[in-house]
């Protein structure tokens, strides 16, 4: 999508920053924790086909491979970092990260958090020119950590339903991060928390939102707009 078609970013909320990482880390682990010791980690997580094991080694995945693209002082302009992925099954997810299953669930945890950490480091330490390759548009530090907490948010919501928990998403981040990648998004939720939480699932093809048809496809601007 050339520049001038590109949707305009709404009023501004603030910008998205490593604080709002790392505390996006820090929920989505603790909620995770919470789950009962007797969980069943192989049961699919909410409507995804993956084990809910599964989508929290993929969201691991998600966090190191952003920090993966934006830590090279000369990233590749044009693909992402050549890391070997592979699956473990048909279907399955491709991963550089994977968790000893011999582990159990805390060190699952472990690796979640190490890779959130990771990234959040890389995104305070990367210089306003730094980029990260990414097909939705190459993105600037704070696109990375925007991507990030989606990645924890929505793949929270889908860990929740398949182990028993309650999640919803705080506002103030989900606005925010509504505002740097979902420019095109209902701006007329505020301020409630659910309703904000709500436009972030709509956005990303997972919720529904009164009056408003789900999109059929779905997708983020992470390139940095002015």
């Amino acid at each position: 999508m050339a520049d001038r078609e590109r949707p305009q970013r709404p009023g501004a909320v603030g910008p998205v920053t490593a604080d709002d990482l790392a505390e996006g880390v820090r929920l989505v682990v603790a909620l995770l924790r919470g789950a009962d010791a007797a969980a069943d980690w192989e049961r699919p997580a909410g409507t995804l086909e993956w084990s809910c094991w599964e989508t929290a080694e993929h969201l691991a995945d998600d966090l190191f491979s952003y920090a993966a693209q934006l830590g090279p002082q000369s990233p590749p302009a044009d693909g992402f970092v050549p890391f070997v992925y592979r699956r473990e099954g048909p279907g399955k997810p491709a991963n550089v990260v994977f968790a000893q299953r011999e582990a159990g669930p805390q060190g699952l945890l472990q690796v979640l958090e190490a890779c959130g950490a990771l990234l959040v480091a890389t995104v305070r330490t990367a210089r306003p020119q730094d980029r990260a390759f990414h097909g939705f548009g190459t993105a600037d530090a704070e696109g990375c950590a925007a991507m990030g907490l989606v990645e924890l948010f929505v793949h929270a919501e889908d860990l929740a339903l398949g182990l028993g928990l309650e999640w919803t998403a705080p506002a103030g981040i989900s606005a925010r991060v509504l505002a740097r990648l979902f420019p095109g998004a209902p701006t007329d939720t505020a301020p409630w928390p659910t309703l904000l939480w709500a436009t972030l699932l709509w956005a990303t093809g997972r919720g529904e939102l009164p009056g408003r048809e789900r999109p059929a496809e779905w997708r983020w601007y992470s390139a940095p707009r002015d």
